[in-house]
């Protein structure tokens, strides 16, 4: 090849290089690019798919989050949650089983071990002495309590529970020492037979403890055997307690994708965020006065979907909202500011530890970081340093102690208001600290029964002079100490305190007052759905849904808290069918299941004919949400009762009979199944009477004696279950004998069985008893009137409508009356 000939080859090769450079990296890029894609593709599908659409978590146990989780295991071990409830072991018990002793009204009890086993001899169900081995512990501090196993049948699965009953005789862990926990307000020695005995229902582990002791705790109560096979899966409150069960997690952790899911993120309870809601209620699950609404709670779940809180009641919250009886975190927290401002449980509290972040006044300065020490020195508190007045929480978290050793603070985290408590008797932090060291109290501190700032209240509500002297006296001090350091014009919020005092004692104000706190949203939802609990006596039937109480309840139901919504549907209740019907059948659908069940069982009394269609179908669905209930307390009678009363309600006749049978059967010994059955038999009596009236004039004579038959045999059983139902009632009234309520029981069971003068004094005492319950007042009315003495009905409501607030039924009553005495007076003596 020619010189000329290889440069043009070369000049060739030179000019086409780049063409084959650019063609290769094309290749390669489109290479690169086509990966880049595919795994693009392969990560969004592998985002998109996640979760198989309705996965339902299983309960794994803490195993499978220690792997992942070891430094919140280390703080979760050795705390209360961990030690909620153990096998009685060397390790767990912490009591004295030495052959310790304790005699408490004439029992001794002995604790010791046999066989590696815990034992003590104590008072059986049977009221004799015997040995019961301890099964289970319960708590760690202040107190230990334990368990003994009941009724466990042979063939019983080892993973099953039966019965375990809670002893009374408790060790003090603190005091390292033995004592008897009394029931509340209980200082005589109880009967085996009686509920509250530690073999009674009162101290059953399965219904009253085991809920929030355990982890997935399932009752499994057999109605039909009386026999309990209770599970969980795990003895304590572990992790999947409150961040529900974890099996999507560690499905979702051990996953080689990238992603968590796009659509259930962790696949756990949503703890974190900026609504403090969600932990808050998870929290309360346990740490709240409650009753179950639906089965199969899980943690993420919405409370008022499975639970309702207890309100602000009397005997259970003072009318200003501090604790009264053991009641809790959650009540008292969600009236508090800091609830309303995005406090959550864990800003105070480490979750997992369950202790506190901080000790001292560091856990609030930590977050009341105010210039210049604004509340952690004198110029605030004007108190000596490090004393008990210094201590942020002793001011504005006292606490009380139950439990008889256990003190728990409460969580409203309030200002004192010692000016409520000379206006309304309710307690103070500083009375109460001050009382112990009071120079003029040292004689009555003395008294047994005055040990605590919570034992004078009580005394004080009973009508106890010298007490309530003597707290006014130190309420006034306090009162103008406050004044003193504060300024006369300190802040002095209205309280809804007024109001539900108002309310507890009828006063002619209460109806205003209480109209005026349910319109205000700016009150705390569980004062408001009080208030509304309150009012509901108001109500009158013959009022329309535009007009005075019934207005204002129907315009809460589109509230935004479903305690509101729920109480106006309690409420409502005593209106008429038609307000009832035009108000109710709209919050079948509210999206709260405690909201729409409290609607159905309300509408539940409307005839069916009355509905129809779409709101009949609608009705019946929420009522079987309603009757899901009932499992939650098969092991009592009021769960048989609730199902009863509904049934009835509903015209199943039969059905109803079965649950108030099925109620006799589970609790022998508690009153209102028999009286409830009772009725249903004399309303069987009159349908059969009935049809044989019809019979008897179309001239059909067998069917006049079919519909007889049944008669006498009815009669004596209804007449049986009432004697049997006046027994239990007496048992009860001499328990009680100064309880109100009881007397009015007492007093028309005696009616019943045709004791006119037994059941007028009953009646009469319980009137006697509280003069200013309305409630006394119309049963005793009642009585007056339909045992022919309608001018000593008219005396006592007459006497009650002009002074006290009274409701609609009274007034009402009271019309009755009048028209009645006149229409006698104008047909002459002989109409009388």
């Amino acid at each position: 090849m020619s010189r000329r000939q290889r440069a043009a080859e070369s000049t060739t090769a030179r000019a086409t290089a780049p063409r084959r450079a650019l063609s290769r990296s094309f290749w390669i890029w489109l290479f690169i690019g086509s990966i880049v894609v595919m795994a693009g593709g392969a990560l969004a599908a592998d985002w998109w798919i996640g979760l198989p659409e309705g996965a339902q978590p299983k309960f794994v146990g803490r195993q499978s989050c220690i792997e992942c989780h070891q430094p919140q295991h280390e703080q979760f071990v050795g705390s209360h949650h961990d030690l909620a409830m153990d096998r009685a072991t060397s390790e767990t018990v912490l009591g004295d089983f030495n052959d310790s002793e304790l005699t408490h009204h004439g029992i001794t009890s002995r604790m010791f071990r046999r066989d590696g086993l815990y034992f003590i001899n104590t008072e059986g169900p049977d009221g004799k002495l015997a040995d019961f081995e301890i099964k289970y512990v319960f708590g760690v501090t202040p107190l230990q309590q334990y368990m003994v196993e009941f009724d466990r049948p042979d063939d019983l699965p080892e993973n099953e529970i039966a019965r375990l009953q809670v002893l009374r005789v408790s060790w003090d862990t603190l005091q390292k020492k033995w004592f008897h926990l009394d029931p509340p307000d209980v200082k005589e020695k109880l009967d085996p037979s009686d509920m509250l005995h530690w073999t009674g229902f009162a101290q059953c582990w399965n219904h009253m403890c085991a809920d929030c002791h355990s982890t997935n705790l399932q009752k499994n109560y057999d109605v039909a055997s009386g026999i309990y096979h209770t599970t969980f899966s795990e003895i304590d409150v572990s992790c999947e307690a409150c961040h529900g069960p974890g099996s999507l997690h560690v499905q979702l952790a051990k996953a080689k994708s990238p992603f968590w899911d796009r659509k259930q993120g962790f696949a756990l309870a949503k703890l974190k965020g900026t609504d403090n809601r969600p932990q808050v209620e998870m929290c309360a699950t346990c740490h709240s006065r409650r009753r179950g609404v639906q089965p199969g709670h899980q943690a993420g779940c919405g409370y008022y979907d499975y639970f309702a809180n207890e309100l602000l009641h009397t005997n259970i919250y003072h009318a200003d909202g501090q604790i009264q009886d053991e009641v809790y975190e959650y009540g008292s927290f969600i009236q508090s500011k800091m609830f309303h401002k995005g406090i959550r449980c864990s800003d105070c509290h480490n979750p997992h530890s369950a202790k506190l972040k901080y000790e001292g006044n560091k856990l609030c300065t930590n977050c009341h970081q105010h210039p210049a020490a604004k509340y952690d020195t004198f110029a605030h508190h004007h108190h000596k340093e490090g004393s008990a007045g210094a201590s942020c929480v002793d001011c504005h978290m006292p606490s009380t102690t139950y439990m008889e050793v256990d003190p728990r603070r409460d969580h409203s985290i309030r200002i004192p208001r010692p000016d409520l408590s000379v206006k309304l008797g309710t307690g103070n932090a500083c009375t109460g600290c001050h009382l112990q060291t009071d120079a003029a109290t040292v004689k009555m501190r003395e008294r047994p029964d005055l040990k605590s700032y919570a034992d004078w209240l009580r005394a004080s509500q009973r009508g106890e002079s010298a007490v309530k002297n003597e707290l006014t006296r130190i309420d006034r001090w306090a009162d103008e100490h406050a004044d003193k350091w504060y300024g006369s014009r300190r802040k002095k919020e209205p309280h809804f305190a007024e109001a539900l005092h108002a309310a507890r004692t009828n006063s002619v104000d209460a109806q205003r007052q209480l109209l005026a706190m349910i319109e205000k949203s700016t009150q705390p939802a569980i004062a408001r759905a009080t208030a509304i609990m309150e009012i509901r006596s108001f109500v009158n039937p013959q009022e329309s849904s535009d007009t005075g109480v019934t207005k204002a309840l129907v315009s809460v139901l589109k509230d935004s808290d479903p305690s509101v919504r729920a109480a106006a549907v309690i409420a409502l209740q005593g209106a008429s069918d038609d307000t009832i019907i035009r108000a109710l059948v709209p919050v079948l659908d509210d999206p709260s299941r405690l909201v729409r069940t409290e609607a159905a069982r309300v509408l539940a009394r409307i005839p069916d004919e009355q509905l129809r269609g779409d709101k009949l179908l609608r009705l019946r669905e929420v009522l079987a949400e309603f009757e899901a209930s009932a499992s939650l307390v098969n092991d009592r009678a009021e769960g048989h009762l609730m199902l009863g009363v509904l049934a009835e309600s509903r015209g199943r006749l039969s059905d109803a009979q079965r649950h108030y049978e099925n109620a006799m059967r589970v609790q022998p010994g508690v009153t209102g199944p028999r009286g409830q059955l009772a009725m249903l038999l004399e309303r069987l009596i009159d349908e059969a009477q009935s049809q044989a009236q019809q019979a008897s004039q179309q001239g059909n004579k067998a069917a006049m004696e079919a519909a007889l038959g049944p008669i006498p045999s009815l009669h004596f059983e209804m007449e049986r279950l009432r004697q049997d139902e006046l027994s239990l009632i007496e048992r009860d009234a001499r328990l009680v004998p100064e309880e109100p309520l009881m007397q009015q029981q007492l007093g028309f069971a005696r009616h019943t069985q045709g004791w006119r003068k037994e059941a007028s004094h009953a009646l009469l005492t319980a009137y006697l008893l509280d003069p200013r319950s309305t409630n006394a007042a119309y049963a005793l009315a009642i009585y007056y009137r339909d045992t022919g003495w309608p001018e000593k009905a008219l005396e006592i409501v007459a006497d009650v409508n002009k002074n006290l607030s009274a409701p609609a039924h009274l007034r009402l009553l009271e019309a009755e009356l009048k028209e009645e005495l006149k229409a006698r007076s104008s047909a002459g003596p002989a109409a009388k």
